[in-house]
């Protein structure tokens, strides 16, 4: 049993790997045609239906790159496709997400005080979630085709924010941004195999039939891939919150989630506008900046909200603090039962990430994730399977803040 579950903890980190490997070489190559595409000039006498040109160095040589705005009048003898990269991702993601939050669902996707489901109806849950966000964001893009893409952006957002809204009633918080995350980044790989590729694919049958393709098709893509260009950075950040528990374990995680949508785009602004060279708006980093502390202090509020008692000054050390032996007994109770050299509960055979805290120093050791985890935020216990109190993590909290002074 031991060496399956040593052999499991590595096939997520193999797939966790294969992920990013992926996940680089489709935002890079997706990075580099937006900047491309933005950066194409227009002279005279271009060939015959090319739209702007660009020179490029790189590699101790010379590019020159020409894009036709609907095709070149001949197929090219040879043509590269770029779509394994977002199709490889998508894959690779999704086998993590069974790996991690459907084989360990009772920890990670489903928590009891959120919504009470079993493991079957919380995987079915979350497939679902994934499912329909596609089908209902392609609906609208349909329906607003050939309208004003300002708006229906906009809308999009709002969708998003009620998305992330209602993630976080289903799940635990965790696991409502790594959906969130999903649901965007389905979104953007279907675009490339429902449309851009589908599309580019009747343009070429047309020019080995030799008829002339209908741009409607390079409009259709292109709008697609816009919206792919600015949902990349908040997916990436969506992704990596996992490890960050002030992001996902807070009161108003929806918020912050839909807040870093916005910082996403103020970034992709920024960059495209240079590389359309429109100007340099640094504004877009000061309102990005102001923005994420914002959502700092949106990790934090509830506490100011909730009316907490301020943490009273004593003590200089964690272990000689007023609140250490209750401290320790609240850990013992509620975490040493998989954080220890033994652990006890079931289908835990090594602490995770290798903490122990079944000891004083122990304890000691990992007082600031034991604050951050369990105290700022509801990210440990996992699903809070030990039921540990909101006072309980109050006295957390005390303790370390005690401590720090």
């Amino acid at each position: 049993m031991l060496d399956f579950v040593i052999f499991w903890d590595w096939l997520a980190f193999g797939v966790r790997w294969l992920h990013v490997i992926t996940a680089i070489a489709w935002i890079g190559s997706s990075f580099y045609f937006v900047a491309l595409d933005l950066g194409l000039r227009q002279r005279p006498n271009l060939p015959a239906g090319a739209f702007g040109e660009e020179w490029q160095v790189h590699g101790g040589g010379f590019y020159h790159i020409q894009k036709y705005l609907v095709a070149p009048a001949e197929m090219p003898e040879h043509l590269t496709w770029f779509k394994w990269e977002s199709y490889a991702t998508w894959l690779s993601g999704f086998a993590l997400l069974c790996v991690v939050y459907y084989a360990g669902a009772d920890l990670f996707l489903i928590d009891p005080n959120v919504l009470d489901v079993s493991v079957p109806v919380g995987i079915a849950i979350s497939l679902a979630t994934i499912g329909v966000g596609w089908v209902f964001y392609d609906l609208l893009c349909k329906l607003f085709l050939g309208k004003s893409d300002t708006g229906l952006m906009l809308f999009l957002y709002c969708v998003l924010v009620f998305i992330a809204w209602g993630l976080t009633h289903l799940f635990t918080g965790r696991a409502a941004f790594l959906h969130l995350g999903a649901i965007t980044a389905t979104i953007m790989s279907a675009n490339v195999f429902m449309v851009i590729i589908p599309n580019q694919k009747i343009v070429v049958a047309d020019l080995i039939a030799g008829r002339k393709p209908d741009p409607k098709y390079g409009k259709i893509a292109k709008q697609r891939s816009l919206h792919n260009n600015y949902l990349t950075l908040p997916v990436l950040f969506l992704m990596l919150s996992n490890h960050y528990p002030l992001a996902f374990g807070t009161e108003f995680n929806w918020v912050i989630a839909s807040l870093v949508f916005i910082i996403g785009v103020l970034i992709r602004h920024f960059f495209n506008t240079q590389h359309a060279r429109k100007g340099n708006p640094t504004w877009t980093w000061l309102a990005a900046g102001i923005l994420f502390i914002v959502i700092i202090w949106l990790s934090t509020v509830p506490k100011v909200l909730t009316g907490e008692a301020k943490v009273s000054a004593a003590g200089e050390q964690y272990v000689v603090s007023t609140h250490f032996p209750a401290v320790r007994d609240t850990v013992l109770g509620r975490c040493a039962m998989c954080h220890a050299t033994e652990p006890s509960y079931e289908g835990i055979y090594h602490a995770p990430k290798g903490v122990m805290l079944d000891t004083d120093a122990g304890i000691a050791a990992h007082a600031k994730e034991i604050y951050l985890q369990a105290g700022r935020s509801h990210a440990m216990p996992p699903a809070n399977v030990t039921q540990m109190t909101d006072k309980e993590r109050a006295m957390l909290v005390a303790w370390f803040e005690e401590a720090k002074k």
